[in-house]
């Protein structure tokens, strides 16, 4: 019997989740008989209480958010069971030609973010962390694309920062026609919020209980994808446009490759293999964010998140150091 499993995705279809589609496509969900159907989403923030109002089995979402909605709601909310980022892929973006060179530097300054980005709601802890006033900083909230963002900075000056993914903002400068490199600086939260960690597969508490081996089929699935797309780039982002015939195809590889050396390749990889998180870790991400957002308790690295299902680390990938 094929166990049907519905997964709520960060984002449109995009690069960094090509580890789930070449699961999909080179048979490993099915060898496990599961059968996944994929969403987009909108961030990686807003999958975590989409999962939780149901309606899905699986989503790609933010530890981080997982831990404040622990904090209130630890019995219902979902269960993190594979850390995608052993590093944190947030960042504020400015003009590589502009006066901003530290995060101290962004007080008086204006910033953008997209509604629901996880690098903006993770702004308090930010400041903590930095000495920053937040309350210093105006932010505007804006749907536009990064692609549409980026050059909006760099010519009009409306806005001096962009709140959002590493890898994300620079694959849509690509996309705008513009080299990241050249434009853009990041002042990057792993440098100033190292206890923070970044995506992660999560599943209810409801399907984790009911269907425990399909939830072990996944994870090994996922694993087996993530091994694929690091030997063959190409085919990984050719899963991707089998499914958004429109992805820019040059941002999007940019975009896998970016995230493997960067937002995978922590030194914790080797040490707990990926997809494994560090309880100690865990408690201090939590302890800062509850401070931060004056949240009534700091949840226990076991409520947030579950590696009982995890493969075993011999079969886990553990460095990703080449692709730095």
């Amino acid at each position: 019997m094929v166990q049907q499993v519905k997964f709520f995705l960060n984002s449109f279809f995009s690069g960094p989740q090509a580890p789930f589609f070449l699961a999909a496509d080179n048979g490993h969900f099915s060898r496990h008989g599961i059968e996944v159907e994929f969403t987009e989403g909108a961030s990686l923030a807003w999958s975590v209480p989409v999962l939780a109002g149901g309606g899905y089995d699986v989503a790609y979402g933010d530890m981080n958010t997982l831990i404040e909605m622990k904090s209130v709601d630890p019995d219902s909310s979902p269960l993190a069971v594979w850390a995608m980022h052993n590093r944190s892929p947030y960042t504020i973006a400015v003009d590589a030609d502009g006066p901003i060179h530290s995060p101290t530097d962004l007080a008086g300054r204006k910033l953008v973010s997209h509604p629901e980005d996880a690098a903006w709601k993770l702004f308090k802890e930010f400041g903590i962390a930095t000495g920053l006033d937040i309350s210093t900083v105006d932010v505007e909230a804006s749907d536009l694309g990064h692609e549409e963002m980026v050059p909006i900075m760099r010519d009009t000056g409306r806005w001096e920062g962009i709140f959002g993914f590493v890898n994300t903002v620079r694959a849509h400068t690509i996309e705008a026609g513009l080299d990241p490199d050249k434009v853009l600086r990041h002042l990057e939260f792993r440098h100033y919020l190292p206890e923070l960690y970044g995506g992660a597969v999560m599943v209810t508490r409801d399907f984790a209980a009911r269907h425990p081996q399909a939830v072990r089929g996944l994870l090994d699935a996922i694993n087996c994808g993530l091994k694929d797309a690091i030997a063959d780039p190409d085919a990984a982002i050719a899963a991707v446009a089998r499914r958004n015939p429109q992805v820019d195809i040059k941002a999007n590889r940019a975009r896998l490759v970016g995230t493997l050396g960067l937002e995978m390749a922590g030194e914790e990889g080797g040490r707990i293999g990926i997809g494994d998180a560090d309880d100690a870790r865990i408690v201090a991400g939590a302890a800062l964010i509850a401070k931060a957002k004056g949240l009534p308790r700091v949840p226990a690295a076991s409520e947030v998140f579950d590696r009982s299902f995890l493969p075993p680390l011999g079969e886990r990938v553990t460095s990703l150091a080449k692709n730095a």
